[in-house]
């Protein structure tokens, strides 16, 4: 048997005001963008920095203390796992997307 480690920690800013919602069984979530740049050279040598926009998913108290807190801007520490899955788009087409699932999250500076 592989063992396999699906771990990531992310450092960015929030995009957009999270919003809270329940899923059918009524458990609390949150859906967050959240910006991570970083600083690298690009082919002609100079310096640009790079942004990736990543969807963070919070259930229960993590996403009620996100909803509560969280606006546009803020700086966040998210600890979670991978996660890919797929949905129906309005057109009945089959789509897949990948998200982190947040562990814990940290709220930083004051964005």
């Amino acid at each position: 048997m592989t063992l396999g480690v699906n771990k990531v920690i992310l450092i960015g800013n929030v995009g957009r005001d999270p919003e809270l919602r329940n899923t059918g069984s009524g458990l609390p979530v949150t859906n967050v963008r959240l910006a991570v740049s970083e600083r690298r050279r690009d082919g002609g040598g100079d310096w640009k920095e790079y942004t990736d926009w990543v969807t963070v998913v919070c259930f229960g108290r993590n996403a009620e203390n996100v909803a509560e807190h969280v606006q546009k801007g803020k700086l966040l520490y998210v600890e979670g796992r991978l996660q890919n899955r797929n949905f129906k788009d309005r057109d009945g087409g089959e789509r897949w997307t990948t998200e982190v699932v947040a562990d814990r999250v940290l709220f930083l500076g004051n964005g």
